[in-house]
C-alpha cells in the first residue's frame, strides 16, 4: 500500500503540472458559464467504507439530485450543462479528482466510489473490497461500463438494470481487482481507460486478462422489474 501511495502522489502531481494549462482556461470557463460553479463535490464511500467527498468540474445543475433521474445520469441527460456534456464526454470533469488522490481520499486505480444510496445496493462481500483498496479515479469496473450512461438511457427499467444487473456485476468486477491488483495491472489499467474513451465496446481488457467474471453487458437494460 505504502508503494501504491507514493505512486498516486507522483502521478497526480504530474497531471496537475501537464494539465495546469488546460484546467485553468476550463475554471476561468465554468465560473463564467452555467451556474457559475467552478467544483462539484459529492458524499461518496471510500477506503474502509468511510464516507469522504469526491470533487469534479461542474457538468450539472446544483440540484440534480432532486431532479429527474436523480442519482443515475442517463445519455443526453437535459440537467447537463452545455459545456458539462463535453466534458462528461471525454471525461475531464473527472481529472479534478487529482485533488482527491493528492490528498489521500483516493487512488489513481481502484473502484469508483458510489454515492452511500448506491453503496446500499452492493452486496455485502463489496464492504471486504474497500476495505482492503481504497476507491480509484478509475478501475476495472469504470473501463468495462465506459459506456454507463447509454446503458441506463436505453434500459427499460433504469432502476433495475442499475441494481440488479449493473451492481452485482461490478461488485464481481472490483472483487476481481481486489485479489488480483499487482503494479503492473495498475499500469494496465490506467491506459487502457484512455482507450476505452476512444473505444467505449473495447472488450481488450478482457483479452488481457480472461480470469475477470464475465457477463454479456450488451443484453443490460431489457429486463422490466416485474
Amino acid at each position: 500500500m505504502l508503494f501504491k501511495r507514493l505512486l498516486d502522489i507522483l502521478v497526480s502531481f504530474i497531471v496537475l503540472l501537464l494539465l495546469a494549462p488546460l484546467f485553468i482556461p476550463l475554471m476561468i470557463a465554468l465560473r463564467f458559464s452555467g451556474e457559475g460553479e467552478v467544483f462539484y463535490r459529492q458524499k461518496r464511500i471510500g477506503y474502509k467504507n468511510q464516507p469522504f467527498y469526491i470533487t469534479k468540474f461542474a457538468t450539472m445543475l446544483k440540484d440534480s439530485p432532486n431532479i429527474g433521474t436523480g442519482e443515475h445520469t442517463l445519455r443526453d441527460d437535459p440537467r447537463v450543462l452545455p459545456l458539462g456534456k463535453f466534458l462528461r464526454s471525454s471525461k475531464i470533469n473527472e481529472l479534478a479528482q487529482v485533488l482527491d488522490v493528492l490528498a489521500g481520499k483516493m487512488s489513481i486505480i481502484g473502484p469508483r466510489p458510489t454515492t452511500p444510496g448506491h453503496h446500499a445496493l452492493y452486496p455485502d462481500f463489496y464492504d471486504d473490497v474497500l476495505a482492503k483498496v481504497p476507491p480509484g479515479m478509475t478501475g476495472v469496473g469504470s473501463i468495462v461500463f465506459r459506456d454507463e450512461e447509454y446503458i441506463l438511457s436505453i434500459a427499460k427499467d433504469h432502476d433495475y438494470c442499475y441494481a440488479h444487473e449493473i451492481v452485482p456485476y461490478k461488485a464481481e468486477l472490483e472483487r476481481w481487482y481486489a485479489e488480483n491488483r499487482s503494479f503492473f495491472m495498475d499500469l494496465t489499467l490506467f491506459f487502457l481507460t484512455f482507450w476505452a474513451i476512444v473505444r467505449p465496446s473495447s472488450t481488450v481488457v478482457r483479452k488481457i486478462y480472461p480470469s475477470i467474471p464475465y457477463k454479456d453487458i450488451s443484453s443490460f437494460g431489457q429486463t422490466v422489474k416485474k
